[in-house]
């Protein structure tokens, strides 16, 4: 559970220079700074990474997926590793335009990369020419590095989480255009207009990055255990019921007769 001292300890409540700051971050700064540098307030950033860990948990809980976003270098493998852990889609490296807004297209990209890896387990690639198995190998190396991490989105995941939305603006920016909720870690240099859950904190630190990446992180998996349970309790009331079979003569039947009393019922009169 990400408190006051674990945030403080990662360095989540530096921010950047006074002079680089963005006044609609105001009610996230202390009105003091530090070395010329603005100071978070990380009470109200456990606020705002609670909320947001309660709204990830829904979403996982509801079965669908939650794409993070975060091509800086000191988050790039942090974020990586961690969506990974949560089997959640991920963009670590370069934002391909149209990942969401054009959507279709990368499906496409992403089927193709799937057919290419299947033929290429099956031989079917063993007739051709040293050349040309060099350039589909080629093809495959550059789709699996920009698309490999979201091979199993099928389709417009239900949020995104993004690091850095000053640059992951693009991804903001499609995001919003497509009604997908936005996650966000935000820095005191960055616009928060737009982000549905704005977590306020350092988003250049590895550590404070970590830290709340792995508090979304966890959200989601107690999410999606509680689906599971829910799941198979739900079978288990579902079963139809087995029906054990009455050995008793049912109320109302006559009683079969036996060899003695075969004829001697007295005959009716003429």
């Amino acid at each position: 559970m990400v408190d006051f001292q674990s945030l403080l300890d990662a360095g989540a409540h530096f921010g950047h220079l006074k002079r680089k700051w963005n006044p609609a971050m105001a009610p996230y700064i202390f009105p003091m700074e530090k070395n010329d540098i603005h100071i978070i307030d990380l009470h109200k950033t456990v606020a705002k990474v609670n909320e947001a860990a309660a709204a990830m948990k829904q979403i996982a809980k509801s079965g669908k997926q939650v794409l993070f976003v975060a091509t800086k270098k000191q988050a790039k493998q942090v974020v990586s590793e961690l969506a990974a852990e949560a089997n959640m889609p991920y963009i670590t490296e370069r934002w391909a335009g149209g990942m969401l807004t054009n959507f279709q297209t990368i499906h496409k990209a992403i089927k193709k990369m799937d057919q290419i890896e299947k033929k290429s387990q099956e031989g079917a690639f063993n007739a051709l020419s040293k050349r040309e198995k060099l350039q589909i190998q080629r093809q495959s190396e550059k789709l699996q590095k920009n698309l490999g991490s979201i091979k199993d989105l099928k389709k417009l995941p239900a949020a995104v989480f993004v690091v850095d939305v000053t640059k992951e603006h693009i991804a903001v920016a499609e995001a919003r255009r497509c009604n997908i909720p936005v996650f966000a870690i935000v820095d005191t240099n960055s616009d928060p207009k737009g982000i549905d859950f704005l977590i306020p904190a350092n988003d250049d630190a590895t550590k404070s990055v970590e830290l709340i990446v792995r508090e979304m992180v966890e959200a989601i998996k107690e999410g999606a255990q509680e689906r599971k349970l829910e799941r198979e309790e739900n079978e288990k009331t579902e079963q139809p019921e087995v029906k054990v079979a009455r050995t008793g003569a049912r109320k109302g039947t006559r009683k079969p007769k036996t060899e003695g009393e075969v004829g001697t019922e007295t005959p009716a009169a003429e």
